[in-house]
């Protein structure tokens, strides 16, 4: 597989102290620049930037059902390791933090099998992880 670059993803929230809160204290994050209006993470790699939008509406999102479960749409994400992927399960579920989609296995016995989980931020953003079990996997068609 090619070297990866960094994804870069900007997003909205309500509240910056809440956002760096939980992507840093949560989901494990770095806190990078900011200022009074955004702010910016290193995800795993990549570059989030939460921006503060002041009567920004949360709201659901409408939900997809593959391979049987109905996932968050929109959403963005990262591709773990195994072990990464286990320690960062293990981590939220001790923190209770409540899944749009519990840690599980799907696409079971094919091309794309993988683990995945999904949950909101507290602005309702979706956000999945996830690890294959092969990734070089990752763009294979069936």
């Amino acid at each position: 597989m090619a070297e990866v670059r960094p994804f870069h993803y900007a997003f909205a929230v309500a509240d910056l102290e809440v956002a760096r809160d939980f992507y840093v204290n949560t989901l494990g994050a770095q806190e990078a620049r900011s200022d009074e209006l955004w702010v910016d993470f290193n995800f795993f790699g990549h570059q989030l930037s939460a921006h503060l939008i002041v009567d920004y509406p949360q709201s659901t999102y409408p939900r997809s059902l593959v391979d049987g479960d109905h996932i968050p749409i929109p959403h963005f994400g990262v591709v773990l390791t195994k072990p990464v992927w286990e320690q960062l399960a293990e981590r939220l579920q001790a923190l209770e933090v409540e899944f749009a989609l519990e840690p599980k296995l799907r696409f079971k016995n094919t091309t794309g099998e993988q683990w995945s989980m999904f949950l909101y931020d507290p602005f309702l953003n979706g956000i999945e992880f996830k690890c294959f079990k092969n990734t070089e996997m990752l763009f294979a068609s069936p």
